[in-house]
């Protein structure tokens, strides 16, 4: 009967263990993580999408620079009013911009026919 009592004992033991180990993941999962952590990621993930997009948006004001000979100033101005007023994210716009300039039009591609020299008279 000690034996049963002792193996009861140790089996309560191990049940209050995991009812305590249960409680404190509950509690992390309620509390989530520290914002100073969540702050830091979030800064981090932002910093990544301006790297990726920044190539874009620069390869876009050389595009506007060239088209309405201005500097990058106003060409970033340029490119970010036309973008507030379509409501689209500027590098999402510029996206654009570059998408069309690089790509021709298929007029562009479509071979036009050659015309004779004009005869020079001998």
């Amino acid at each position: 009967m000690e034996a049963a009592r002792a193996e009861n004992r140790v089996q309560t033991e191990r049940l209050e263990d995991a009812r305590a180990q249960l409680q404190a993941i509950a509690e992390w999962i309620e509390t989530g993580r520290p914002q100073r952590e969540v702050l830091r990621d979030s800064a981090m993930t932002r910093l990544r999408a301006q790297l990726e997009s920044l190539p874009v948006i620069e390869q876009a004001k050389g595009i506007l620079m060239a088209q309405q000979r201005c500097g990058p100033e106003e060409a970033f101005d340029l490119l970010r009013r036309a973008s507030q007023r379509a409501n689209v994210r500027v590098h999402v716009l510029a996206a654009q911009i570059v998408d069309r300039v690089g790509s021709p039009s298929p007029a562009e591609t479509t071979p036009q026919p050659i015309r004779p020299a004009a005869s020079r008279p001998s």
